[in-house]
């Protein structure tokens, strides 16, 4: 306990979201926590956004995931990509905060916590070599692996490819993220036996319009995936 406590004396807890102190490693000041819209109450049950109304119903979806077909079967997000939500997004993603990686699959445990998870996979979706030489990490691969220590479930790194090289697709409309990536993403011969016959859950940081989830479900369902869920840090709402 003398250690930890000079421990703690030399490397004070911070909040992962700014640098205000905090009582435990790994979470969120006061200030944050009031900040960051967690997602809760009623929400869709396909990818996760929030829904007006209260309650707990199952099995509702958004406008969105009733017109446009979704070839995965639940799916959920912790933050609202707005405020701590986009900063911690952005920090994991291009501002080496490797991590943020433990406090988000902590909270992305807390929401699949009921999903049976017999014979499942946590498989991260891909990135494209060379963004991945550029950004030194794929930040999805990062969550999947800390969520798999979190919830002591196997993990596929590998398991997908993404040869197919897209531009960034900010600022792209719905229909131009989906035709970007059609075919960009493929199931790795070589770990095909790892994802064949399994309940696929894809991780990864935030979704927008789900085109780059869709492919990676594709192909997870083309390597033999019984069926397949997702789960992100943060969700893209209209409202935001």
């Amino acid at each position: 306990m003398r250690l930890q406590s000079i421990i703690r004396a030399i490397y004070p807890a911070q909040c992962v979201a700014c640098d205000a102190l905090t009582d435990d490693d790994f979470g969120l000041c006061s200030a944050c926590w009031r900040e960051a819209r967690f997602i809760g109450g009623l929400i869709c049950d396909t990818c996760g956004t929030p829904l007006p109304g209260e309650g707990d119903e199952e099995n509702l979806q958004c406008d969105d995931c009733m017109t446009i077909a979704r070839p995965w079967d639940k799916g959920r997000s912790v933050l609202v990509y707005s405020g701590v939500g986009r900063k911690l997004i952005l920090g994991l993603k291009h501002g080496d905060r490797t991590d943020l990686a433990l406090p988000a699959a902590r909270w992305m445990a807390q929401r699949i916590a009921k999903w049976p998870l017999l014979d499942t996979v946590l498989v991260p979706v891909p990135l494209h070599w060379v963004r991945l030489a550029r950004r030194r990490y794929n930040q999805s691969a990062l969550l999947a692996l800390a969520l798999a220590n979190v919830m002591d479930r196997p993990v596929c790194v590998d398991a997908l490819l993404r040869p197919k090289k897209t531009k960034p697709l900010e600022g792209h409309s719905r229909d131009a993220r989906f035709a970007a990536l059609s075919d960009a993403i493929v199931p790795n011969p070589k770990r095909i036996s790892q994802i064949k016959s399994k309940h696929v859950v894809l991780v990864d940081d935030v979704m927008t319009s789900g085109a780059t989830l869709a492919a990676s479900a594709e192909a997870a369902k083309s390597a033999g995936a019984t069926n397949v869920s997702i789960v992100t840090l943060a969700r893209v709402v209209k409202d935001a």
